[in-house]
């Protein structure tokens, strides 16, 4: 959370310049839009083999991937996500909009599936309960797909996660498909900005189930320590849960300069939440 808010109008500016820098690195597209269009004037398909919403997201993710799914982009869809430190907000955003979808201790893949169920009459191929973190999202998701012996047909797939670990995202999907003939098209749930507001930041579009700007920027600085490829990071100079990532020295900056100046705090790792050892 933000430790003291800030006051001058040009610091406040420069601080949002540099949240809206991690923003726009951390919440990679690969396609412009999730249509089939889009995905045929990139990759040559119309359709990806499969999509996977990772339960991680706000509640928006929902809504664009079931329109995604409703306009045709994929031959079988799939939602992860069992128990993590996003958990609680996407139950209680599901439950304040729609009380009838019971939420208390529901794996975030339930609660996701009933919401799509009852808004959009869809139903996942496969459901994923079991994961804890962005790292065995993908592992697990994975290793269920093998289970059910759908893993060799798949070629290609949309991922879908929150915009902050998006990039994360892409990242443990090269580590963990290195060697698979797979194509992951990465596609951010959302993309938002803040800007300075009656001397606070505020965001620019409102997106259902948002994050707090504070929890916001929290996530957004600790997906950078996540990346960066040194003894802290995730990347194989450090825990090697992902694929390395360059990130770039202007994002590095804004990192810095929000650390810094006390605009966010770093989220911490819950061991909670942690992959355990097989």
């Amino acid at each position: 959370m933000f430790e003291r808010q800030p006051t001058d109008e040009v610091e406040l500016e420069v601080a949002a310049d540099c949240v809206n820098k991690l923003a726009d690195f951390c919440s990679v597209r690969d396609v412009d839009e999730l249509s089939p269009a889009c995905l045929k004037e990139v990759y040559g398909f119309e359709k990806a083999d499969l999509l996977i919403l990772f339960g991680a997201s706000v509640p928006h993710a929902c809504d664009v991937v079931a329109r995604a799914i409703l306009d045709g982009v994929c031959e079988k869809w799939m939602i992860v996500g069992g128990e993590g430190h996003t958990t609680e907000s996407l139950r209680r955003s599901i439950h304040e909009a729609y009380p009838r979808i019971p939420t208390e201790g529901k794996a975030e893949a339930d609660v996701m599936a009933a919401y799509m169920r009852l808004r959009y009459a869809l139903a996942p191929d496969f459901v994923e309960r079991a994961s804890t973190n962005c790292g065995n999202n993908v592992t697990n998701a994975i290793a269920l797909l093998k289970a059910k012996g759908a893993w060799p047909s798949i070629k290609s797939i949309i991922a879908v996660q929150d915009s902050t670990m998006q990039r994360r995202m892409a990242a443990g999907f090269q580590k963990h498909c290195d060697g698979d003939d797979v194509v992951v098209i990465n596609y951010a749930a959302y993309r938002n900005h803040v800007l300075p507001f009656e001397g606070r930041l505020a965001y620019t579009t409102n997106i259902w189930g948002m994050w707090t700007v504070e929890r916001y920027i929290t996530l957004l600085l600790g997906e950078i320590k996540r990346l960066r490829n040194d003894e802290q990071g995730y990347g194989p100079r450090g825990e090697g849960f992902i694929a390395h990532v360059d990130v770039p020295a202007d994002v590095v900056e804004a990192f810095q300069f929000l650390k810094d100046n006390e605009k966010g705090t770093i989220r911490a790792a819950n061991p909670a939440y942690a992959t355990k050892e097989s």
